[in-house]
């Protein structure tokens, strides 16, 4: 029997485009790698050792590369009621995710010294469906943690800049950054920042007036205005400048206001990253309803101005890529059946599994194309988590990771199409473009959308 698959499209978005051509592409099963591509859409007879089983003919759906999620919390071990690595990865992939890269936090404990590193794989175990990578963090003190870590796998360190919500993940001041970037001066690694800054006259607990409704989204966008962001990038540039060598990212982006800042500092040699999330692309602050903390993240969804400057900033640039920041938690944090309390609700949005038809639907009325969505949620996420080269692109040598994709199938979200764990989100009631219909993970299927998604498929997955 042939190790090779065979897949032939009249629409395969290779590297360096923005729209599909007929292409066929081979993938070689014993290693889960792309071995050839051909710029023409071949013919069964042409590869007679190849059954059935593995000669696919997409006709005119799309295939696509995999997609890499950078920025995702799977919160396991500790709060597996808000999450997991089997139902986050199963969500993920049902979108046309093939890996995440998972943050440090919220787990239990956070992925901050080798031993959590190793508990949390351990936890990962047999239950992804989807390549998991993992981020570190950096925690005050444990700067001394950091080689350690790179030398385990670790692609990168996440840090605060403000509390992050849970006491076991703390924020770090200069002094903390200073040590672990010193110890990291010398590795092939990356600092990721949540990039609010709270001063005296900026921190979100003073900028809420007594006779303010928690329940209105405005009181706590008033909360956390654009200068807690400005400010914050403005201190990363400051500590980039100490440590050239070594790359600053900034996650998700949600003030404009940041962006003029952020060219300047490029322009001037600055070695630095930026990503955006889908629901600062597709959401605003003048849709949310009141009493509704699902659409609550931090930094906030803001306006629509402010989305459209996002998006001229991606075109441009000047923001690098996409990610989902899936962010989840139980019912009971989110305050809906309760109060709608947008101040003290968990803030997080749930996205995996939609951001592709999010983009998709946004970007075309914005005339945006797919090769250009492809790049930022593939090409550009796999370079930012050190995968460049094995993920992100239909290319001989690159893991096997590809999507059958309909562009033209609309759905509505509802709670039965979520694979995520607690069916809360702010985009239920939309109706979105493109649908996968089959993904593979190294050239092993994991889901196929009319056979009942995952039934009767094992889970492809790897830890990396």
């Amino acid at each position: 029997m042939s190790s090779l698959l065979v897949v032939t499209s009249s629409n395969v978005l290779l590297p360096g485009q923005d729209n599909p051509s007929p292409a066929t592409i081979e993938v070689d099963l014993t290693t889960g790698k792309f071995s050839a591509v051909h710029n023409e859409k071949k013919n069964h007879s042409d590869y007679q050792n190849v059954s059935d089983t593995n000669w696919i003919d997409a006709g005119d759906l799309y295939i696509l590369p995999g997609l890499v999620d950078a920025h995702v919390h799977l919160n396991e071990p500790g709060r597996t009621d808000w999450e997991g690595f089997y139902t986050g990865t199963r969500a993920a992939l049902s979108g046309g995710v093939t890996t995440v890269v998972d943050m440090p936090l919220n787990s239990i404990p956070p992925t901050t010294t080798v031993d959590n590193l190793h508990e949390k794989r351990k936890a990962a175990e047999g239950q992804c469906w989807t390549d998991v990578g993992f981020w570190g963090g950096i925690i005050p003190g444990n700067h001394n943690d950091m080689v350690p870590l790179v030398n385990e796998g670790i692609r990168g360190f996440k840090c605060f800049l403000i509390e992050s919500g849970v006491d076991e993940f703390p924020c770090v001041g200069r002094k903390d950054l200073e040590l672990a970037m010193t110890a990291l001066d010398s590795s092939p690694s990356v600092v990721l920042y949540h990039a609010e800054l709270a001063t005296p006259e900026t921190d979100p607990s003073n900028n809420v007036p007594e006779s303010s409704n928690p329940s209105e989204y405005n009181t706590f966008l008033t909360s956390r205005p654009p200068k807690l962001e400005t400010d914050a990038i403005e201190f990363v540039i400051s500590l980039q400048l100490e440590h050239p060598s070594l790359r600053s990212h900034i996650v998700h982006l949600s003030a404009a206001e940041a962006l003029p800042i952020i060219r300047k500092a490029r322009a001037e040699g600055v070695n630095l990253t930026v990503e955006t999330c889908f629901h600062y692309l597709c959401l605003t602050s003048e849709h949310v309803p009141h009493g509704r903390p699902e659409f609550k993240c931090c930094p906030p969804i803001r306006t629509d101005e402010n989305r459209n400057e996002l998006w001229e900033a991606l075109l441009d640039g000047t923001i690098d890529c996409v990610v989902s920041d899936h962010s989840p938690c139980v019912a009971s944090l989110k305050r809906i059946d309760t109060d709608g309390d947008f101040m003290t609700a968990w803030g997080g949005i749930s996205t995996l599994g939609l951001g592709l038809s999010l983009l998709w639907t946004e970007g075309k009325k914005r005339g945006v194309s797919l090769g250009k969505i492809l790049d930022w949620t593939s090409v550009k996420t796999a370079k930012h988590a050190g995968l460049e080269g094995v993920k992100g692109a239909i290319s001989v040598g690159y893991d096997a990771d590809f999507v059958v994709w309909n562009p033209n199938a609309e759905f509505m979200v509802t709670k039965e199409v979520l694979n995520f764990k607690n069916k809360l989100t702010p985009y239920e009631g939309l109706k979105l473009s493109g649908r996968a219909e089959k993904v593979f993970v190294r050239g092993t299927l994991g889901w196929n959308y009319s056979y009942g998604g995952f039934e009767g498929l094992t889970a492809p997955g790897r830890l990396m």
